[in-house]
């Protein structure tokens, strides 16, 4: 396991937090998963609003009956998304890397790279997302690459998530203006760029499209990053049942964005998503509040045709 260093501005109860994330990442992976398949079924049944947002999302996108076939284990699996990653962050590069036992679609990658091309990997929150990007900045075809971070709300995770982004081959970029002409700048290199697209925007940086058959307020980074005639590859790491590891796949659009226009990209980039969450529904956080109006939109969301 990678060692860590303690912010010396840390108080004794922002310490005791950092021990327990430190002593998470010591356990095997796959009992971490299990505890966080029993604890992703506790906090569903116990938190009203995310239970609230979860079965509403599922029904939204698959029908009422998606609550019962798919939440179940759709709860289990948002629990090991998050209790895996302490393990993600604080394990060594080699050792996260053992635990991918097959990628699918890596040819697209090496294929954008020989034309030259920088490439844009979109990955929702499906899977193991956090690992996609540890891949590709493993892989001489795909390194370096640089993400987004966003600052998080408990300071205390600052260092150790900053700490688990920043390896060799890999880099972080500020969620701002600065850091969206890093990404813009790192693709016209020739380089890479990972995006988590499926989150609602702040007022501005946005527009409604459909999100499962109902409007959403979407991002348009995504769409302005691959303007910039990078190739877009859609990722995905299924995680394996039973603790195996992870599974990883990448793939190009089904059809071509129609980069001319923001709102038809992120459309279609919409599209695309919903395709590749719709193969693997119960690894999708189902949980997130994909609906809000954002802060400060003083209005109700257009109506669009779905």
């Amino acid at each position: 396991m990678s060692r860590l260093q303690t912010p010396d501005n840390l108080s004794l109860k922002h310490r005791c937090y950092l021990s327990l994330v430190r002593g998470l990442a010591r356990l095997p992976l796959p009992l971490l998963q299990a505890v966080g398949g029993v604890l992703g079924r506790v906090v569903y049944r116990y938190g009203t609003s995310y239970r609230h947002h979860f079965d509403g999302n599922l029904v939204q996108a698959f029908g009422a009956d998606a609550v019962k076939k798919i939440g179940p284990q759709a709860q289990a699996e948002a629990g090991k998304a998050m209790f895996e990653l302490p393990w993600l962050w604080l394990h060594t590069r080699a050792e996260i890397l053992q635990t991918i036992r097959s990628v699918e679609g890596w040819h697209h990658v090496a294929a954008a790279r020989g034309a030259g091309k920088g490439i844009l990997f979109l990955t929702p929150h499906l899977g193991c997302f956090e690992i996609t990007a540890q891949y590709a900045a493993s892989q001489s075809d795909a390194a370096p690459i640089t993400v987004l971070f966003r600052l998080p709300r408990q300071r205390w995770s600052e260092s150790i998530m900053r700490y688990g982004r920043t390896r060799t081959g890999m880099d972080v970029a500020p969620a701002d203006l600065s850091g969206v002409r890093r990404l813009i700048r790192a693709l016209k290199a020739g380089e890479s760029v990972g995006l988590l697209p499926d989150q609602v925007p702040a007022v501005g940086q946005g527009v409604w499209v459909p999100w499962f058959g109902k409007p959403a307020y979407s991002m348009t980074l995504a769409a302005r990053l691959a303007q910039t005639g990078a190739s877009v590859l859609f990722a995905f790491a299924q995680r394996l049942p039973d603790g195996q590891g992870f599974a990883l796949s990448c793939r190009p659009p089904s059809s071509p964005l129609p980069l001319d226009d923001l709102s038809a990209t992120a459309a279609a980039i919409n599209q695309e998503l919903m395709k590749l969450i719709s193969s693997c529904p119960e690894q999708y956080l189902w949980g997130y509040n994909r609906y809000k109006t954002p802060r400060g939109w003083n209005a109700q969301p257009p109506e669009i045709n779905l």
